[in-house]
């Protein structure tokens, strides 16, 4: 059991430092920490994002950018609590059926207070990649919200089984837990 969050905060920094290459997780880039601010978020508006090559604000849908920008530009939206205009990016994708699309669907749902809804796409998240911790992370910190602890822990523990203790996606819901192993 840790007694202390410096102990672990020095836990945590350790297994980062013994398990690189561990933060490729089901999405890679999106398991470690908030993304970096651009234009997308601190500038444009109404569900349009920052188009590098045309140096302006376009309309997701008729950008024709490809699903990896798309996905990028919606969780960075999502991360700045524009959780509307993420959900309007997530809406151009392509693959709408993609286990890291419905995540965030469900993160951006669960963050502007439709709970149930939030938790449907992450169950359909779970659906289409059993693996992907990230999904199971959120769902935990959603039960949480909840008041439903066991649940929650039932979702640390199938990070870990899955090999994600190393995660960012196992940090965080262990941390919402209080940093207390409940295994």
């Amino acid at each position: 059991m840790i007694h202390s969050k410096s102990a672990m905060i020095a836990l945590f920094s350790a297994a980062s430092f013994f398990a690189p290459g561990q933060a490729a997780w089901a999405a890679g880039e999106d398991t470690t920490s908030p993304p970096e601010k651009t234009k997308t978020s601190t500038e444009c508006t109404d569900g349009k994002i920052w188009d590098k090559d045309k140096k302006e604000c376009v309309d997701a849908k008729k950008s024709g950018l490809d699903d990896d920008i798309l996905f990028k530009a919606a969780r960075e939206l999502a991360y700045a609590g524009q959780y509307e205009n993420s959900l309007h990016v997530l809406d151009a994708v392509k693959d709408q059926n993609s286990a890291r699309i419905l995540n965030y669907r469900g993160y951006s749902n669960r963050k502007a207070g439709r709970m149930e809804l939030g938790m449907s796409y992450y169950k359909r998240a779970l659906q289409a990649d059993e693996n992907y911790i990230l999904a199971r992370s959120y769902m935990g910190q959603a039960l949480l919200e909840q008041g439903k602890v066991e649940e929650a822990k039932v979702q640390l523990i199938e990070i870990r089984d899955r090999g994600g203790e190393n995660s960012w996606a196992y940090r965080s819901l262990f941390e919402s837990l209080g940093g207390v192993r409940h295994y």
